[in-house]
């Protein structure tokens, strides 16, 4: 694949521009670069919006099963339904982005998400609900991975970590508003609104995306691997299930076992098919570059605090202290605030520390900062715990600034939407595995000590594991060159 086969604007690695670019007028130029600026705002909107609906339902799942005439348990399914299909179409999304047009997926995803939401909320019973949750899976599966392509191949090198940085924040804001924000539109509103709020978003991110947004194709994609599909989706969708069953403790161990082992088996095969296709839909040979390889495996050990962290938030204030979870929300919205201070400070830290150094000393940080939440009391005033918290949502989001900057530091051009159906399965996974860890660690210590039902001290054996796993990753940030990412931090472009 060469650099001409995309038809764009000019481009963030230096591409030689056509002679009908370098005729640009001045305005064009202008407005290219509007949209570049753009670019954060509007990805991080479709991202926000993933985010908090992944999250919100949880909260409505009472109220909804009331309407629907279901209990809260039956009910679990839509929000299966939606993670079953976020992973069975996560790895297409790179392809589907080459073949079709990054433009083009991009907005038909937003557009397919928005009407989605919109028929959650219309839904007059479970199969209805079920069946609009699939559609809005395989939109969120589209819509985020393609939109990192596009700000990938937009934003020169130079200013990725500073577009990284804005982009981080929703990725970070949506489980922790999701939580409180529904239980207040279930209370004061209905059920209904948990889907709705996503319509204006949705309206904007499309109205942004027609006016910023410029295309980008591979003029020679192949085929969908077709075998590769099924296995990499097998095992992504059997894995995803199978974690979200034991933070559920939904299925009995030998059904649950069998689907640990189908996913397995599943991916073992597909390894086999990847060594042998011409092109795979996973490209595993992006394993040899160095910072793709450290910040996928590293990076998945502190991603384990997305998930983890606010559910044992959830397991520690609500029933271990007996907050409401409107309560329990405003206090772990502190993490959020953090993250959103980050903003203003990741771009100089990095630039002024580099990348190896600040992952590795910020993995143990953040991963303190988890495990200190093991130490709150029911007597623990509201603003020590608030003060933690924040503390905490800064370095977990300094982290993935850093470490989803770092991840596209040594990817080429045409191998961005590959990098991106990579990272994002393996973002999937490691999400929901940290969810898994968390529940597993609150059963074996429930077991340990003889108890039947949840007590404080199992969710602090949850914090104390997940924050240890998460610090560990900086043994595999230690193995980073001092120099890697270095042509990020740079103001001019790597030669």
């Amino acid at each position: 694949m060469n650099e001409g086969e995309f038809t764009s604007c000019p481009g963030p690695y230096n591409r030689p521009m056509p002679p009908a670019q370098a005729a640009e007028s001045p305005a064009a130029t202008a407005e290219t670069g509007r949209g570049a600026r753009m670019l954060p705002f509007i990805v991080g909107c479709a991202l926000f919006m993933q985010m908090l609906d992944s999250t919100v339902v949880a909260t409505a799942l009472p109220a909804m099963a009331q309407a629907l005439g279901t209990t809260p348990v039956r009910l679990n399914v839509a929000i299966t339904a939606y993670l079953l299909s976020v992973a069975v179409f996560v790895p297409v999304s790179g392809w589907a982005a080459d073949r079709f047009g990054a433009r083009r997926v991009f907005l038909a995803a937003i557009v397919l998400f928005t009407l989605s939401s919109v028929a959650c909320a219309g839904a007059q019973d479970v199969p209805q609900l079920v069946l609009a949750r699939i559609v809005q899976g395989l939109a969120g599966a589209m819509m985020v991975p393609v939109g990192r392509i596009i700000l990938l191949r937009t934003v020169p090198k130079q200013d990725l970590l500073r577009a990284m940085s804005f982009l981080s924040i929703p990725a970070l804001l949506g489980p922790v508003i999701g939580p409180p924000l529904g239980g207040f539109l279930v209370t004061y509103a209905s059920w209904h609104w948990i889907f709705l709020i996503n319509v204006p978003i949705g309206a904007l991110g499309i109205a942004l995306v027609r006016r910023h947004v410029q295309e980008y194709r591979d003029a020679d994609a192949p085929s969908l691997d077709w075998p590769g599909f099924l296995l990499s989706s097998g095992c992504l969708a059997a894995l995803v299930f199978s974690f979200d069953a034991i933070g559920h403790a939904a299925l009995p161990a030998p059904v649950l076992a069998g689907l640990v082992l189908f996913g397995v088996a599943c991916g073992l095969l597909y390894l086999r098919h990847a060594r042998r296709a011409a092109h795979p839909i996973i490209d595993l040979s992006l394993m040899r570059v160095p910072t793709f390889a450290i910040s996928v495996l590293g990076g998945n050990l502190c991603r384990f605090t997305v998930g983890a962290t606010p559910f044992l938030l959830a397991m520690m204030l609500q029933v271990g202290f007996g907050l409401t979870p409107f309560a329990a929300g405003m206090i772990t919205f502190a993490s959020a605030a953090g993250a959103l201070l980050m903003k203003f400070v990741a771009t100089p830290i990095v630039r002024r520390f580099g990348f190896r150094r600040v992952l590795t000393v910020n993995a143990v940080l953040t991963g303190a900062f988890v495990a200190t939440c093991a130490a709150f009391t029911p007597a623990t005033p509201g603003w020590a715990m608030i003060a933690v918290l924040l503390a905490g949502g800064f370095f977990r989001s300094l982290q993935f600034t850093a470490v989803n900057t770092l991840t596209y530091a040594d990817i080429a051009a045409g191998q961005m939407s590959r990098a991106s159906s990579f990272a994002a399965m393996a973002q999937q996974l490691g999400i929901s595995l940290g969810v898994a860890v968390a529940a597993v660690t609150l059963n074996v210590s429930m077991q340990l000590r003889g108890g039947q039902s949840l007590a404080v001290g199992d969710v602090i054996a949850g914090f104390l594991v997940i924050g240890a796993l998460c610090a560990s990753a900086t043994l595999s940030f230690r193995k980073l060159s001092p120099l890697a990412g270095d042509q990020l931090n740079r103001r001019t472009p790597a030669p």
